[in-house]
C-alpha cells in the first residue's frame, strides 16, 4: 500500500491539496512506496507564518521549560527509536542496526541541548568605569531553517532543530524528499513532548521549496548539509538574502596507513567506515592510502574481510550493507566505477553484479575495492557517495598529507599508527577540519562542533557545540549605571 505523506504544519499534518507529489520508494524492493507533497512558495509563506507567530510566545518561555521539553522529547524518542529506525530503512535502505545507531546519534544532541539553561549563561563585568557594568546576552533570531539530507532522516535534522528551538528559535525543517517520514514523526514527537504547535514544522519540497526559503523575508538564518554544489548554491544565495549561513558539502575522506599501524585493525576500521550505510555518508572513508611497501598486504586483509559480508534489505538481521537510496544514485556509483576500471584502475572486487533473493528489483551495489588509483581519476577525486573504497600508494607520511591537502575537500581524515610523532605531525600539517588518530570516523562528540574545512564548509559555524549555540542565538551587549551620582553632559567618546 502506497502512503502518503504530507507536511507537518502548526502541529498537524496538512490536508490541502498540494501543486505536486513526488514518488517515496523502498530501496530494497525497487519499488513506489509513498507520494510526498512537494511545496511551493505560498506552501512555505504558509509554514513561516505559522512559525512566526508561535516563535513569538515561544522565546518568552523560560529556560526551564524549554529543557523540560527537550528532556521528554529525548523519553519520547528513546521510546519510538525502533519505530524511527523502521522509517529510516524503509527509505533509505541502510539496515536496521545503523538506523538505530543514527537515531542515538541524534539523540546525543538533544541531551546535550537539554543543558540549555548553562549554555546560554552570558558574561558579565562589574565597574568597567565607576558604577557602570557591561554584560552580554543571546537571544533567538526568530524563525530559523534546515535543509537536510537523504542519508541522515534523524540525525542531521536533529543535529540543527533542538538547539534552534532550545535557544527559542521556530524551526523549519526541509528534509529530502527521498526520504520524508522520519521527519514527520519526529515533529509529531515534539508536539506530544510539549513543544506549542508551530515552533517546529516539516515542510516537504524540491529545490522550489529550498529557493522559496532562501529568499524568504522571514526566515533569518539557514542551516544546510548536503554536496558541495548545492552547499555554495544556499551559502551564496541565503547570504545575498541577509541570512544567517551554516552550509556542510561535500567530502573525500582518506584513512593513511602507516608502515608500523595494526593492519587488522586499520583494515577492519576501513571495512567498517568504507562500506557503513553503504558508504552514504559524509563522513565515510573513500580513499585507502597506503604508506611504504604495506600496499599488498593492507589489500589481501580488506579482500578477506569484504569477503564475510552479506549484503541485502536492510530489515534482515544478517544484512551488513542494505542498497543504494535510488535507481539513479545506483547507476551514478556504478558509472564511476566503470570510470575508474576504463582509466587503469585495478577493480580487486567487483559488486556491480550482487543479486539478492527475492529482491530483484532492488538498487543493490556490494562493497567495491579498486587499487592502483591514480589521483587524476575521477574515481579518486569525485564524491562519489557510495561502498566504494579506493587505494591509493605512497612511499611517505609527507606524500600522503600533501595529497590530501592538494584535494578540493577538507571534511574528515584518519591516520593508523603506533608513531605519536607521526601522528602529531600529522594533526598539524594536514588541512582537514576533523582528524582521527586510529579513529576511522571522527564525528565529534556534541559539545564540540562538526565541520570541515576548503569546499567542505561554507560558512564560519559548525553544526552543534558551541558553534551551534552561537549561530542560533545572536549576542547583545548591556551597559548600565545604576550609581546614584547624577550625570553630567560629556561629549568625550566613551571610554
Amino acid at each position: 500500500m502506497v502512503k502518503t505523506i504530507r507536511h507537518f504544519i502548526d502541529g498537524a499534518s496538512t490536508q490541502d491539496e498540494p501543486p505536486a507529489w513526488g514518488d517515496v520508494h523502498d530501496p530494497a524492493l525497487g519499488s513506489v512506496s509513498g507520494r510526498v507533497a512537494l511545496g511551493d512558495a505560498a506552501a512555505v509563506d504558509q509554514a513561516v507564518k505559522v512559525a512566526v507567530d508561535a516563535q513569538a510566545a515561544w522565546q518568552e518561555e523560560s529556560l526551564g521549560t524549554r529543557q523540560q521539553v527537550m528532556l521528554q522529547l529525548i523519553r519520547l524518542i528513546e521510546r519510538d527509536r525502533d519505530e524511527l529506525a523502521g522509517l529510516i530503512t524503509s527509505e533509505h535502505g541502510k539496515t536496521i542496526a545503523d538506523a538505530r545507531a543514527e537515531v542515538n546519534a541524534g539523540l546525543d544532541v538533544a541531551k546535550f541541548a537539554a543543558g540549555i539553561p548553562a549554555l546560554l549563561k552570558g558574561e558579565y563585568s562589574e565597574n568597567v568605569t565607576r558604577g557602570v557594568d557591561t554584560y552580554s546576552i543571546r537571544q533567538p533570531l526568530g524563525v530559523v531553517a534546515g535543509i537536510t539530507p537523504f542519508n541522515f532522516p534523524v540525525m542531521v535534522p536533529m543535529w540543527m532543530f533542538p538547539l534552534a528551538v532550545a535557544c527559542g528559535n521556530a524551526f523549519v525543517l526541509k528534509p529530502s524528499e527521498k526520504v520524508p517520514s522520519a521527519a514527520n514523526r519526529l515533529a509529531a514527537l515534539a508536539i506530544e513532548a510539549g513543544l506549542p504547535p508551530g515552533v517546529l514544522n516539516v515542510l516537504h519540497g524540491n529545490a522550489s521549496a529550498v529557493d522559496a526559503l532562501l529568499a524568504h523575508p522571514n526566515v533569518s538564518a539557514v542551516s544546510f548539509v548536503g554536496s558541495t554544489p548545492v552547499a555554495r548554491h544556499i551559502y551564496e544565495t541565503a547570504a545575498k538574502n541577509g541570512k544567517r549561513v551554516q552550509a556542510l558539502g561535500g567530502a573525500k575522506n582518506h584513512l593513511v596507513v602507516l608502515p608500523d599501524a595494526d593492519l587488522d585493525a586499520a583494515a577492519n576500521a576501513l571495512i567498517s567506515a568504507a562500506y557503513g550505510s553503504a558508504g552514504e555518508r559524509c563522513m565515510a572513508i573513500s580513499v585507502a592510502v597506503a604508506v611504504g611497501d604495506i600496499g599488498d598486504a593492507l589489500r589481501d586483509r580488506l579482500v578477506a574481510r569484504i569477503g564475510t559480508l552479506t549484503t541485502a534489505d536492510g530489515r534482515q538481521p544478517d544484512s551488513d550493507m542494505g542498497p543504494l537510496v535510488t535507481a539513479d544514485h545506483l547507476r551514478r556509483v556504478t558509472g564511476y566505477v566503470q570510470a575508474g576500471a576504463d582509466a587503469g584502475a585495478d577493480v580487486v572486487v567487483d559488486g556491480r553484479d550482487i543479486q539478492v533473493s527475492g529482491r530483484d528489483n532492488g538498487f543493490f551495489l556490494a562493497p567495491t575495492l579498486l587499487d592502483h588509483v591514480r589521483p587524476d581519476m575521477s574515481v579518486y577525486t569525485d564524491e562519489i557517495f557510495g561502498p566504494v573504497l579506493v587505494m591509493l600508494r605512497v612511499r611517505t607520511l609527507d606524500e600522503a598529507v600533501a595529497l590530501i591537502n592538494g584535494g578540493e575537500y577538507g571534511n574528515g581524515v584518519s591516520i593508523f599508527t603506533r608513531d605519536g610523532v607521526a601522528a602529531r605531525r600529522f594533526q598539524h600539517a594536514i588541512q582537514v577540519g576533523m582528524v582521527g588518530l586510529n579513529v576511522p570516523i571522527p564525528v565529534p562528540v556534541p559539545y564540540f562542533p562538526f565541520g570541515g574545512w576548503k569546499r567542505s564548509l561554507f560558512g564560519d559555524s559548525g553544526q552543534y557545540g558551541e558553534d551551534g549555540i552561537r549561530f542560533y542565538t545572536r549576542r547583545k551587549v548591556v551597559t548600565a549605571r545604576w550609581a546614584d551620582t547624577g550625570s553630567r553632559v560629556d561629549m568625550r567618546f566613551p571610554a
